[in-house]
């Protein structure tokens, strides 16, 4: 297939569209950084610049494309949320993805698919219910932040196209995400859980979500939201005691939520509250997970070499 990715240098989107050459799709990754992205990707894909504000001569390259992946966003929780971080979080996925699905509009041949991502805060904070792609959305600004985001795209269903939503929950790697911020205090032996403790934490190792959107392309009986998760949600203690286990390092210094909140404003609330998320779709539909349980799953990213 042709697939055009935006967001395609990134944490989730460079391994993927590495992945996806090696499964002898091509490549054309839409990207504001065109030589970084020249020099990391080689010559395995074809880059094509744009800003994800205008249109331009990058429309061209959706014209006859198999499906569209659009990843572009800006990090949730590299920042505190002050009103211009909001405002960059909220144009960086809901005025992209406008942009995007106008310049599909115009297209005379178009693709069959458009993967778009969102998070599981779309689902808000919540207590020990298991939350299913049919669950209701939350509150917060990050449930409002998904609606809008989720909206502009599955606009590009009223032009025929096959329309995926997928709402990602923590990514495993090494190098990038939620777990390398949380390595440094296990290593220097005083890790421990964000309090109160008891907050689901719905992860996914990061190979899984590359097989699971590599699934999805493939797997054309599936559209509308897919939880992006492992089958295993774990509690914050949880997580820390099995981080620390595979790390023989012990987890026992909490993180007081109050601290955060104080430090990070609105998203150390993020960091206290979680959502105990179920990947039916992905289930039902026959998507075998390499890593469902968290103990493999960090063990393999952990102990690499």
């Amino acid at each position: 297939m042709h697939i055009v990715v935006t967001g395609g240098t990134g944490f989730i989107g460079r391994p993927l569209c590495a992945s996806l050459t090696q499964e002898g799709h091509r490549v054309t990754i839409l990207t504001r950084r065109k030589e970084e992205a020249q020099r990391s990707c080689g010559s395995t894909v074809m880059v094509v610049e744009w800003n994800g504000k205008e249109a331009g001569a990058w429309e061209h390259s959706l014209e006859g494309a198999d499906a569209v992946i659009s990843l572009a966003g800006a990090p949730i929780a590299d920042a505190r949320w002050t009103d211009a971080r909001k405002r960059l979080l909220i144009e960086s996925r809901v005025l992209t993805t406008r942009l995007l699905v106008e310049a599909l509009s115009r297209r005379s041949s178009k693709p069959r698919t458009l993967i778009s991502a969102s998070g599981i805060g779309y689902y808000g904070a919540s207590d020990d219910r298991v939350l299913d792609e049919g669950a209701a959305r939350g509150q917060g600004f990050l449930a409002d932040l998904c609606l809008q985001w989720e909206a502009e795209a599955l606009r590009t269903a009223q032009f025929g196209m096959r329309v995926v939503i997928v709402r990602t929950g923590m990514v495993l790697e090494q190098d990038g995400g939620a777990l390398p911020k949380m390595l440094l205090p296990f290593r220097l032996f005083a890790g421990g859980p964000i309090m109160p403790g008891t907050q689901w934490v719905s992860w996914i190792h990061r190979r899984d979500h590359i097989g699971l959107m590599q699934w999805l392309l493939a797997t054309p009986s599936v559209s509308g939201p897919v939880n992006a998760v492992a089958p295993e949600a774990v509690t914050m203690h949880r997580f820390c005691e099995v981080l620390g286990g595979v790390l023989h390092r012990p987890s026992w210094l909490p993180v007081p939520g109050f601290a955060l909140r104080v430090a990070l404003g609105e998203l150390g609330t993020l960091m206290t509250t979680g959502q105990r998320v179920r990947p039916a779709k992905a289930l039902s539909g026959g998507y075998v997970f390499h890593y469902p349980t968290l103990e493999p799953a960090l063990r393999a990213i952990l102990t690499k070499g």
